[in-house]
């Protein structure tokens, strides 16, 4: 198998330690590629690589917008062309079903282009202001931030690749970028799709190794102007402590505990369909997951049974054969969800489908697990406070609207969360009191290039994607103009 290196100005290189890593089909337990592991050293070669791009030479940088947009839509379309590759690099990777992997593909190569046409856009602002200095002109400018470190997790590989990587290319940064361990093969392509169209040496480069190395050398070095991730939040406190000695700009995308309130007034069928994906899309692996259910009491009993009954009709198996669901990343992650799964059942949650690792037919090497849903849980349920990340969901039942959203914001998270019902004034009446930064009505998981992705508390700081995601990547200098250049007598008696 080829050895996947370092891309680092311009140049494809191994780690100096000539050390190597497996890549895990998580399908067969089988090596699917060996990655070059970098430490500090790489990492510190890959920030001065792209700190002489952005300080020095200035390619990328003072390339003019419509020339920047352009390169991005070559990406755009190299990545389509290359879109099956894609694909199949991420189901093998991190073992989605290929379906969805094409969906993530489809997503990115829109975000690339969102991005190229938002270079170009209007920006900055222009400001009335008094005549106290004499008559001035003054407006603002957005600039690049600089040198950034952005960190993406294993679940989405490709696709959180260009959430981080499209709008900051398109603003002028360059880019020290540390994908998964897990999953860095797409995104390793995606570098190779950078160099075809010929990116200036050090705007971008990709440093292959462990968070604790690479990882805590981006967030911590002086010469690192922002650094973003996406994980876990006890990850993301490590980085944002690390980022303290220069201050750089920071943007985290953290866990949740996302809830799923479910009315007795709701279309009950569609709300099933709709937890499904909530609970079960992409294995569960999803920091939005809405797998904390709220249903009222009403309804509880059908909605449960109609739950149990499709969760339990689900197809397992290896993704690239489009079951239903496919096996979680890791071994490690394996067993840290079933881990939860005998919590649930230590605690008095009632199991009513799943909760085992299922081994039959190809499945009997590969990580995966079955479908699960916990009933009659409650709030103090370790299930129901703590992020699983895995196809587990638990169902709490509720009396009042007043229980529900009192339940719902009973977490340290707040990225997400779903409200189901036939009472419009009661959905946004809901929708306004949980405190989270994405909500949905009547549906759960749509996530579109054009509208911010973030959380409140605990889940994060900052946006992803629109106009606010480009944001994050620029600094806004206020220009002030002195229209009449002559002495204002400020000082005469």
């Amino acid at each position: 198998m080829d050895l996947k290196l370092n891309y680092i100005g311009g140049k494809w290189v191994e780690a100096e330690s000539g050390e190597k890593r497996e890549v895990i089909n998580p399908a067969t337990g089988e090596v699917l590629a060996y990655t070059t592991e970098s430490g500090e050293s790489d990492t510190l070669k890959a920030i001065s690589a792209a700190k002489k791009s952005f300080y020095e030479t200035r390619e990328w940088r003072d390339t003019d917008g419509q020339t920047r947009a352009d390169v991005m839509l070559k990406i755009a379309d190299l990545m389509d062309r290359s879109r099956e590759e894609l694909a199949r690099l991420d189901t093998l990777d991190n073992g989605k079903p290929l379906r969805e992997s094409e969906g993530d593909i489809d997503d990115a190569i829109h975000c690339f282009r969102y991005y190229a046409g938002l270079i170009t856009a209007p920006s900055g602002h222009t400001y009335e202001v008094n005549a106290g200095f004499g008559p001035m002109h003054s407006y603002t400018i957005s600039e690049p931030v600089g040198v950034v470190g952005q960190i993406t997790p294993w679940n989405y590989p490709l696709l959180m690749s260009a959430w981080k990587l499209a709008p900051a290319i398109a603003a002028g940064n360059s880019i020290v970028f540390k994908p998964s361990s897990n999953c860095p093969l797409s995104t390793i392509r995606l570098f190779e799709i950078f160099d075809e169209v010929g990116m200036p040496e050090g705007s971008v480069n990709i440093v292959l190794g462990s968070g604790g190395s690479v990882g805590h050398t981006i967030a911590a070095s002086k010469d690192v102007d922002m650094v973003t991730f996406t994980g876990s939040t006890k990850v993301g406190q490590s980085i944002m402590a690390d980022a303290v000695g220069n201050l750089k700009k920071i943007g985290l995308e953290l866990g949740g505990k996302s809830p799923n309130i479910v009315f007795d007034d709701c279309d009950i069928d569609g709300a099933v369909e709709w937890a499904m994906i909530g609970t079960f899309f992409n294995q569960g692996q999803v920091c939005s997951a809405c797998a904390r259910i709220y249903v009222q009491e009403g309804i509880h009993k059908e909605f449960v049974e109609k739950l149990v009954k499709k969760a339990s009709a689900m197809t397992i198996g290896n993704g690239l054969n489009n079951p239903d669901i496919g096996p979680v990343v890791s071994e490690s992650q394996m067993k840290k969800v079933l881990g939860y799964i005998e919590k649930g059942k230590e605690e008095g949650a009632e199991l009513l489908c799943g909760g085992k690792r299922y081994t039959e037919g190809e499945c009997e090497k590969g990580f995966f697990i079955m479908p699960t849903v916990f009933d009659n849980c409650s709030q103090d349920m370790t299930i129901v406070k703590e992020e699983i990340f895995g196809p587990v969901c638990a169902v709490v039942p509720f009396k009042t609207e007043e229980e529900a959203v009192k339940m719902a914001n009973d977490t340290e998270y707040g990225l997400a969360g779903a409200v189901f019902t036939k009472d419009g004034a009661k959905a946004l009446r809901v929708m306004k009191e949980i405190r989270a930064g994405i909500m949905w009505i009547n549906c759960c998981q749509p996530t579109f290039n054009q509208a911010p992705w973030g959380g409140y508390k605990m889940s994060g700081i900052g946006r992803e994607l629109s106009v606010n995601g480009i944001e994050e990547y620029r600094e806004i200098k206020q220009v002030n103009i002195a229209l009449d250049t002559g002495a204002i007598g400020w000082y005469e008696n």
